[in-house]
């Protein structure tokens, strides 16, 4: 008898249902952010245009202008949880220099908290450049965090496998907003 391993995709929540989900996020930074010296920081890729929906969210919410959005490109894993880099690679964004970071609050937008790297990488980025109130938001957190950090803000919490594999599915990236979990499992063949 032979295995085989397989891969089961299961729908978790759709477009309606995280939508509901980024409103409460939004009800929830809205009580930690300043109405004036605030803005989002978007992890590239998928923390971006999430920290853009958040932002229109809070908008409607406040009935505050959008806050300022600024996009930073972190980089530790592939799509597949394979490591790209031994240490989290992080791209400056120059157009921070601009803001008065030491008495602006940050809000940092991600898509999954796995190990911790990426959100840890960018809050140390954002002290070393002065800034002295960030805040943390998630959409998903899978408890599985080995860094020295936490997210502020949750959207979905999620315990599942550790090979299991969370796709945070936001356009521009995906053509539909959802979140789907990958499970790897072995299949018995005779």
């Amino acid at each position: 008898m032979s295995t085989q391993r397989v891969s089961q995709r299961l729908r978790l929540y759709d477009s309606d249902e995280l939508d509901a989900v980024l409103q409460a996020m939004a009800r929830q930074a809205a009580a930690l952010l300043p109405p004036s010296q605030a803005a989002l920081i978007g992890i590239q890729r998928r923390g971006e245009p999430l920290a853009e929906r958040l932002r229109q969210h809070l908008s409607r919410q406040t009935g505050q202008p959008e806050l300022p959005l600024y996009p930073l490109k972190v980089k530790r894993y592939a799509d597949d949880l394979q490591v790209l880099h031994a240490n989290t690679q992080l791209t400056e964004n120059p157009r921070l220099a601009e803001l008065d970071l030491a008495n602006t609050t940050l809000l940092v937008i991600d898509d999954v908290l796995f190990e911790g790297h990426s959100l840890l990488r960018t809050c140390a980025y954002l002290a070393q450049l002065g800034a002295r109130r960030v805040y943390t938001a998630v959409l998903v957190d899978r408890h599985v965090c080995r860094q020295p950090i936490h997210a502020d803000i949750v959207g979905v919490h999620l315990q599942v496998a550790a090979d299991d594999i969370v796709e945070c599915n936001v356009p521009p990236y995906e053509t539909e907003f959802c979140i789907d979990v990958v499970r790897h499992g072995v299949a018995r063949c005779p």
